[in-house]
């Protein structure tokens, strides 16, 4: 069953003023604290959502990553294989294989 986070919204009891309580999904959300009777309120906990640390993840995940290095030249940091080092204005030959990383 998933633990839910509460909120006093007046004077804090022996659970402290935010207290966690585990209750079905079917649960209707407390409105009155279990302990002191005082009124709480649900609280929406923060997502904690991972992105990639490096670029071998980008890379491994699909992505590919070109960073500024002068006016119209990228380095393709995620490259594979073969695929050019640097990506130039005007140069479609240096430009990243998406074939090699997309599927039908």
């Amino acid at each position: 069953m998933p633990t839910y986070i509460y909120e006093h919204t007046g004077e804090a009891c022996e659970l402290d003023h935010i207290f966690e309580l585990v209750q079905s999904i079917k649960d209707t959300p407390l409105s009155i604290c279990p302990n002191c009777q005082g009124p709480v309120r649900k609280r929406i906990p923060r997502v904690n959502i991972n992105k990639p640390k490096g670029n071998s993840e980008w890379r491994d995940m699909g992505f590919s990553k070109l960073v500024k290095r002068d006016d119209g030249v990228y380095e393709n940091v995620t490259r594979r294989g073969n695929e050019p080092r640097y990506m130039e204005r005007g140069k479609p030959e240096t430009m990243p294989d998406i074939s090699k990383i997309t599927s039908k």
